[in-house]
């Protein structure tokens, strides 16, 4: 991998992290369309998920920081009972990620068709969320063991996480702000979990297949987009704008499907 095509993929992770267009997918049609090896897959992902994951961090930063302060008082209270819930939310994708690993790993194979259908089915969710009325309540605890279902089932290539995690929210009547604010705070944890994972198991000679530089390339450039993408999405969902995404992914997804067919 040189490093345009680090800033491409870079780019295209930071972006669709947080838009509602499945970063997965879109990397999988990159790195089909660019022809990247498996070994460099694993070592940029880990990389610009990252990267990702630290642009959260910045944004949210006031929030975090103020749920881990009112959170070691060890009293129940509002904020404890938030970080409870996002407990909660992640144990289906941790059950995904501990037990069906590699199942997981085996659909993203450049397997376009598939992306494809997946895009489509994030289409259909963003489309009819785009009609639901904006909820008025928060998020209780069966709220949020039902949003990390949509969560894992994300994890395959083409399901939008922050679509398929904000759209349940808003089918379930949360206000668009506090369902977007919750869907970004539930991945962090997810994310480092899953790098930790891939770094325990890649192979030495994996951890080379990519220069220094094209990886700092890529590192920047989903970090700067992430950043982008994610204050953008929040605007998005609270605007109620998800509709022209859901036409996107329809367009992308009927685009891959016929690629992979050809």
């Amino acid at each position: 991998m040189n490093w345009l095509e680090a800033l491409i993929l870079g780019l295209v992770q930071g972006l669709t992290e947080f838009l509602p267009v499945s970063s997965s997918g879109h990397l999988e049609i990159g790195k089909a369309i660019l022809q990247i090896e498996a070994k460099e897959n694993l070592t940029f992902s880990i990389v610009v998920h990252g990267a990702t994951v630290l642009s959260i961090l910045v944004v949210f930063w006031q929030d975090i920081r103020d749920l881990i302060v009112k959170s070691i008082t060890f009293k129940y209270n509002e904020s404890s009972s938030y970080v409870l819930k996002i407990i909660l939310s992640m144990v289906p994708v941790g059950i995904v990620g501990v037990f069906f690993k590699e199942e997981v790993e085996s659909f993203f194979t450049g397997n376009l068709v598939l992306v494809g259908s997946m895009l489509l089915i994030t289409a259909l969710l963003l489309v009819i969320t785009n009609f639901v009325p904006s909820g008025v309540r928060k998020i209780r605890y069966l709220d949020a063991f039902i949003i990390g279902i949509s969560q894992a089932l994300a994890v395959m290539p083409g399901i939008s996480r922050s679509g398929a995690t904000i759209g349940t929210a808003m089918l379930l009547g949360i206000k668009r702000e506090e369902a977007a604010r919750f869907s970004f705070l539930m991945v962090i944890l997810p994310i480092l979990a899953a790098n930790f994972l891939d770094l325990k198991d890649m192979e030495p000679a994996a951890q080379g297949a990519i220069g220094i530089f094209p990886l700092m390339v890529g590192f920047g450039a989903a970090f700067i987009s992430g950043l982008a993408a994610c204050k953008w999405m929040l605007s998005i969902v609270k605007n109620g704008k998800l509709l022209y995404f859901g036409i996107y992914c329809l367009v992308v997804g009927s685009i891959a499907i016929i690629t992979g067919l050809i």
